[in-house]
């Protein structure tokens, strides 16, 4: 089976993506002098791009990046249900050593906001076994609109994802290098590399609450059709913003 990997050079589309992810680490400073990076990877069509942009970038008008990436299986999976036999010949054929850790989530205990934390915690105790202070996530801009709306309707609180989070319990810093380029954009650059095929397994992933925010953004989106490059810039504004005042 051929491997689903991009390299450039790119086509049009993939030079946009690597130009935005170049913007988003140089205009936020996501690495600080850091060149170790280890990529949350669940083998769908967001962190497979990430990986392979990041691969792009290294030494490429940054310095050499030391990049792992580490994996959590498990019974159910958030996002894509892959595991090492997918991901390993990837990692291998791009030279990124992989990390596997695993879920304890079951059917009967499977929610999403104790499972994000599990997985979250597993990722970060990872990164600190090597060492490494950075984690990358493949959160787009798509994905931080819909927090946004989350954090809007259900907390009163105007917040998406920002492209920088310290997390100072966990002694590491969250980026977000493709904060800037859309959910369909990913979408076609999957396509074209033949890595579109992984869709999302996870049953209560499909009756959650960020499913019923992205049905509500498409159906607005028909009136207003500039809804999420609007939202996308207002809230990395704000969080702008609100970063400086602190």
């Amino acid at each position: 089976m051929d491997l689903p990997i991009a390299t450039p050079p790119w086509t049009k589309l993939g030079s946009k993506i690597e130009s935005m992810c170049r913007k988003a680490f140089f205009e936020f400073d996501l690495l600080e002098g850091e060149n170790k990076i280890m990529v949350a990877l669940s083998g769908g069509k967001d962190s497979l791009t990430l990986l392979y942009m990041l691969k792009a970038l290294s030494g490429r008008g940054f310095p050499p990046l030391d990049i792992r990436a580490v994996h959590v299986g498990g019974e159910f999976s958030c996002g894509a249900s892959l595991g090492e036999v997918f991901l390993k010949p990837i990692c291998d054929a791009l030279e990124v050593p992989l990390v596997i850790r695993h879920s304890t989530k079951t059917r009967e205990t499977l929610e999403c906001y104790s499972c994000s934390r599990e997985r979250r915690r597993l990722i970060f105790d990872a990164a600190k076994e090597v060492g490494f202070k950075v984690v990358a996530f493949g959160h787009h801009r798509d994905d931080s609109i819909e927090t946004l709306l989350m954090n809007l309707l259900h907390k009163a609180e105007f917040a998406g994802n920002l492209p920088k989070v310290p997390m100072h319990d966990f002694g590491v810093t969250i980026i977000r290098p493709l904060i800037y380029v859309s959910e369909q954009e990913i979408k076609e650059f999957a396509k074209m590399y033949n890595f579109a095929r992984i869709s999302c397994q996870c049953p209560v992933g499909q009756i959650s609450n960020r499913r019923k925010i992205k049905d509500l953004i498409s159906l607005i989106e028909e009136s207003f059709p500039n809804i999420r490059a609007n939202l996308a810039q207002a809230s990395l504004e704000f969080g702008s913003k609100k970063a400086l005042i602190k």
